[in-house]
């Protein structure tokens, strides 16, 4: 089965084989943003202005009330039963509990970390111990899945990658050209779509040591990372393209400048 939602206010169970629609659930008072299944706890899970739990029979288990200003736009599984929703530039951490018997269930904030400087646009798991999220303004931060402290800080990307200004254009500071529309993992790096750039982020090193500036003519909506160091994106340009991840033979320590090619 495949859950999808739109701005009609609604979700819709499909089935896979057929394609054909099995359930809708209607009953929303605004847009679901999101949906997130949580494989432990055998339910699944709509964010929007309020966050809603569901079982797979599609009744309402429980809900929150009024989290914050802005609707969730993103959410993710962690450990202990909870999950991390981002509304805003808030990343709130909650925590399900059920009866023994399965028959109630309650949602509550545990706690709300404050410190992207703007909206959170991407939210991955990189595993059971690490998750990221990426913000308007370029943010890349890594968090510990446990206890939901910061891990790692990423927002200065040119000054990473320790590039000769006379060999590269340095990104503008406009919000839209250093955003991070989106994030994926192969539990060694991070890979960022970072305005029309691709970067890749090794979180062993805690640096870039990839990159690519200008993957694309517009902004980078979507990456992800498929076998053979490959990796594949897409962007407003409405164009999608394969890239290849090289190890490049350096004589001096300095950063390899850019590990992209297409």
């Amino acid at each position: 089965m495949v859950l999808t939602a739109g701005a009609d206010r609604a979700v819709i169970v499909w089935d896979c084989d057929d394609g054909r629609q099995i359930h809708k659930v209607s009953c929303f008072h605004s847009t679901v943003k999101c949906l997130t299944v949580l494989q432990r706890l055998d339910v699944w899970l709509s964010g929007g202005s309020d966050l809603c739990v569901w079982n797979q029979k599609l009744d309402l288990l429980c809900k929150t009330s009024h989290l914050s200003d802005s609707d969730i736009c993103g959410m993710i599984e962690l450990p202990k039963n909870c999950v991390a929703a981002a509304a805003g530039k808030e990343l709130i951490i909650l925590r399900l509990k059920t009866s023994k018997d399965g028959t109630e269930w309650d949602v509550f904030e545990v706690k709300r970390l404050l410190d992207h400087q703007d909206n959170i646009l991407s939210l991955i798991s990189i595993n059971d111990l690490t998750f990221a999220t990426g913000s308007h303004v370029g943010e890349l931060i890594v968090w510990d899945a446990l206890d939901w402290t910061m891990q790692a800080y990423e927002c200065n990307w040119d000054a990473s990658l320790h590039v000769d200004p006379q060999q590269e254009i340095k990104l503008s500071h406009s919000q839209n050209k250093i955003s991070i529309q989106h994030l994926a993992s192969d539990e060694e790096c991070v890979f960022a779509a970072v305005g029309k750039g691709i970067y890749v982020y090794n979180l062993q090193m805690k640096r870039v040591i990839a990159f690519q500036r200008t993957a694309h003519d517009s902004t980078v909506l979507h990456i992800t990372k498929v076998p053979n160091r490959q990796l594949i994106s897409c962007s407003e340009d409405g164009s999608v393209r394969i890239w290849e991840l090289r190890e490049k033979q350096q004589l001096t320590a300095e950063p390899v400048p850019s590990g992209l090619c297409l």
